[in-house]
């Protein structure tokens, strides 16, 4: 295909909420602009960019993909993302290396809680945003009542260029606002589109429609606004231009009319983005100085090249699959380039152009391109590729720590070695899921976002790689700590035949503020303690805490001093210091008053008004605290903080109590001490799932 310059390419990221249609609009983009020659669709499992055997059978898009069209002499790189809470990290990754969103609305359910989210999370990007209000042919379908919720929930300087042409199952077009022209779409879906007049019976309401968006453009810049206080107007140049300026700002955010399913309004929509969305060329990338300030790269062509990973893909035929937003410079197939994050080489073979999982290989890929290369040897998300001269840094995607776990077993023996493989590739994928051993149970530990997120991993497990496991109920990640001050000693002496064992140390322990993990120090003076033997004191510090106290949860937020000490000139070795090491934090253990923590989330519910009562009522069954309450309508949204332990079942409970019409979304918060008469449940139940013997109340 055609390499772009970055002056002719736009980046959007498609977002929304989950079920809000954004998959099947962008099936219906790249059929209207002839990037593919049949109309995919999510309920046949054909659409470009929901390819995976996973999101086709739940019919959602559980992981950005990218996809790519030429309109007006432009590329329009398109990331379809995720709508849902458990996957949401992936379309804070696309927002991360594109120069706009378009923020996909559902014209029945209006602003919903993910639409807010990521809404939030492009404005602090500072990324443009064109707003399409979708799915318009279904019944009770209001772009009124829809552009009123986005009022109140994201801004009031969304602004329609558009209006809809029939309402709910007549919806058949769109009046364009800025041309004064009506737009009809053929019936067939085959996105054929006819211009003509402005209906009369919509006149009144589209010149009413079309002043108000003369007089936020005008507005949006002063110039403007003198000449049209001056001409009562502005010609249809300084809107136009004034319009484009506005929306690269961030001053305005046109809103555009769709329907995916029947490819009504598409073509209108790529005018939208082709025309009011900056190029590369116009946005500098956000980067980091040699000395972690803030700094940004333009997109040149002629410029040292550099690229950021936000995407890998774990293919189980291809491998490994990188995908990469060339920020400076020109990437060209079959050459060998400098990864500036490990400071390694790395060879680039074919350079690839996606479209869904189709693959075209491409010569080269210029600056403000996005694009994907595979088979590479150390390059992963968040690394950077660069000249070695330039020495340029991207700030890190950050991806959130998982929030609930699972055990998991294999269902056939001899697959635990598959199981380690198949999931360091899906990590690779999947930064938010983690996988470990427990050092105590030696159970496999599979955690993510959330129930939907596991069970998803599972599926992959078993489709990519043909790895079956079994799920056992989600273990809480507990922590335990310390509440008091303490000094002690820790001796390990072993006599045996030749060179015995001696280490000898004293440390003091104390508590540290929540969040603050682990600290140690060395405060030995006059060599108590030889300098190579205080890291062995460490570890075995380090050893023990992972291993827990009270009831096997590691141990955190303290800090221990090593301070005194004895050595023995032949007997003492590493070894023997790890040793007491490990018996000065147990000694230390049963004086510092040790504690369980338990992980609070961060709770927020939304449902319907009527239920709001019986919800806080449960949420303060669960040891929640209620931190705030908002009425949106006819919904209300309910802020709360829940300890994880008790919000288990509460997806079934909201299900239940609500119809199915509420929905909440919950994230890690803190961790705070569990209540002391729970805590005891929690040592039992933790000693007798180990198999080890109860120990002495503390």
């Amino acid at each position: 295909m055609k390499v772009y310059d970055a002056a002719a390419i736009r980046n959007v990221a498609v977002v929304g909420h989950g079920g809000c249609g954004k998959t099947q609009l962008v099936a219906a983009l790249l059929f209207a602009s002839g990037a593919v020659n049949r109309l995919g669709r999510v309920d046949d499992g054909s659409t470009v960019t929901d390819f995976d055997e996973e999101e086709i059978a739940r019919k959602h898009t559980l992981s950005s993909s990218l996809a790519h069209t030429e309109w007006q002499k432009s590329k329009i790189n398109l990331i379809d993302t995720p709508g849902f809470a458990n996957f949401l990290t992936d379309a804070r990754s696309a927002l991360r290396v594109v120069e706009a969103a378009v923020v996909v609305v559902d014209a029945v359910a209006g602003v919903e809680v993910q639409t807010e989210k990521l809404w939030s999370e492009a404005a602090g990007l500072g990324l443009p945003r064109v707003v399409a209000v979708n799915r318009l042919e279904r019944d009770r379908a209001s772009l009124e009542r829809t552009l009123a919720s986005l009022h109140r929930d994201c801004a009031r300087e969304i602004v329609p260029i558009q209006l809809p042409l029939g309402e709910e199952r007549g919806f058949t077009g769109v009046v364009d606002l800025v041309r004064m022209k009506a737009l009809t779409f053929a019936a067939d879906g085959s996105g054929k589109v006819t211009e003509g007049d402005v209906p009369a019976a919509l006149a009144d309401s589209a010149g009413k429609a079309r002043e108000q968006l003369i007089e936020m453009v005008a507005e949006a810049d002063e110039s403007l606004m003198e000449t049209f206080f001056a001409e009562g107007t502005l010609t249809q140049e300084q809107l136009v231009s004034g319009l484009r300026a506005a929306t690269v700002a961030g001053k305005l955010y046109p809103l555009v009319c769709t329907s995916g399913l029947h490819v009504i309004g598409a073509q209108p929509l790529l005018d939208a983005i082709a025309s009011y969305v900056p190029s590369p060329a116009e946005r500098d990338f956000p980067a980091l100085a040699p000395d972690g300030t803030d700094t940004t790269v333009k997109a040149s062509d002629t410029a040292p090249y550099s690229a950021f990973v936000w995407k890998t893909i774990a293919d189980p035929f291809a491998g490994r699959i990188t995908m990469l937003r060339v920020v400076s410079g020109t990437l060209k197939s079959d050459t060998t380039v400098h990864n500036a994050t490990h400071d390694s080489p790395e060879r680039l073979g074919h350079l690839l152009a996606l479209q869904g999982k189709t693959q075209t290989h491409v010569a080269e890929l210029k600056a403000g391109d996005l694009g994907a290369v595979a088979k590479l040897k150390d390059t992963k998300t968040n690394d950077a590729l660069a000249e070695k001269t330039t020495k340029v840094k991207f700030a890190e995607i950050t991806f959130p720590e998982p929030v609930l776990s699972y055990a998991i077993e294999p269902k056939s023996r001899g697959d635990e070695d598959k199981i380690n493989q198949s999931m360091q590739r899906l990590r690779e994928e999947d930064p938010t899921i983690g996988y470990t051993r427990d050092p105590q149970t030696h159970e496999l530990l599979l955690a993510g976002q959330g129930q939907l997120h596991i069970e998803v991993t599972v599926a992959k497990l078993k489709r990519r790689f043909g790895v079956e496991v079994n799920l056992k109920p989600p273990r809480i990640p507990y922590r335990e700590t310390i509440t008091a001050s303490t000094e002690a000693h820790g001796r390990h002496k072993k006599q045996t035949g030749g060179h015995g064992q001696f280490g000898d140390c004293k440390i003091r322990v104390e508590p540290l503020p929540r969040g603050s993990d682990f600290q140690f120090e060395d405060d030995i003076f006059g060599g108590a303690i030889p300098r190579q033997f205080v890291p062995a004191v460490e570890k075995g510090i380090q050893d023990a805490r992972m291993r827990g106290f009270l009831a096997g949860y590691p141990m955190v937020d303290f800090k221990a001093t090593v301070f005194d000490g004895s050595y023995h000139q032949v007997d003492s070795n590493e070894l023997s210091f790890k040793m007491a090491g490990s018996l000065a934090f147990k000694d230390a253990m049963t004086r510092a008053r040790p504690t369980i923590l338990e992980p609070v989330m961060k709770v927020e519910v939304y449902s319907p008004s009527d239920f709001a009562g019986d919800l806080m009522g449960d949420l303060n069954g669960r040891r929640g605290r209620i931190a705030g309450m908002d009425t949106r309508g006819a919904m209300t949204v309910i802020r709360a903080q829940v300890p994880m332990a008790e919000m288990l079942t509460y997806e079934q409970h909201l299900t239940s109590a609500t119809g199915g019409r509420g929905s909440y979304h919950m994230e890690y918060s803190h961790y705070e001490e569990v209540p002391q008469h729970l805590q005891g449940k929690i040592i039992a139940a933790a000693r007798a799932e180990r198999g080890q013997e109860a120990v002495e109340e503390v």
